[in-house]
């Protein structure tokens, strides 16, 4: 990437891990227990690209004696990170919708070889980490890199799968984050020195 390295036109990948993984380094790949969102990664998202959504509201406050706001106070914010993976393996649905386990049928007599998940999710949310990692940085150079790193979060995406001619079937996604103890909703880092 060419200077003014703070412009940025990349597309990111998402990866997702249980609660509790350490967050990789931005030099490398992530590794296990890190899985990439897609079989193909961002290869498999839709070309309206990632959004990442900083939402709030703020109250103000309003005295008497004036018509201008004398204080703000935030009273609600959230973190949302938003795609439409285009992939439909059973794995990659699987995660998407709750995260649940995918069953392996072998083939055998009369039996045609498959895989499988409920489709009922019920009363339990899942919650994981997410990586939003993208090949460049604002801080310099390629091979630097950039990534949101967001400690708690579900996916409140609601999957209409639409199969039709000549256009692929999309799975929306919309990762919440949730608010963690020690971490709140994650960092933002952007690489600006190679690791010695």
């Amino acid at each position: 990437m060419a200077a003014p390295f703070e412009i940025i036109a990349a597309p990111f990948e998402v990866y997702l891990a249980p609660i509790g993984s350490a967050f990789p380094d931005l030099s490398i790949t992530p590794p296990g227990p890190w899985v990439i969102l897609g079989t193909s990664g961002n290869k498999n998202y839709h070309e309206d690209g990632i959004t990442v959504a900083h939402e709030q509201t703020i109250e103000v406050f309003r005295p008497l004696g004036t018509t201008a706001p004398r204080k703000a106070f935030r009273t609600e914010e959230e973190l949302t990170i938003s795609l439409q993976v285009v992939d439909i393996s059973a794995v990659q649905y699987a995660k998407i919708i709750n995260r649940v386990s995918v069953t392996a049928v072998a083939a055998g007599s009369g039996v045609a070889g498959n895989s499988y998940f409920p489709l009922l999710q019920n009363m339990e949310v899942s919650t994981f980490m997410v990586l939003l990692k993208g090949a460049e940085s604002a801080g310099g150079a390629a091979p630097f890199a950039t990534q949101y790193e967001v400690p708690m979060a579900y996916n409140s995406g609601n999957p209409e799968l639409v199969f039709r001619k000549g256009e692929p079937v999309a799975l929306e996604c919309e990762f919440h984050a949730l608010w963690d103890t020690a971490l709140g909703f994650g960092k933002y880092r952007s690489q600006t020195a190679a690791a010695l």
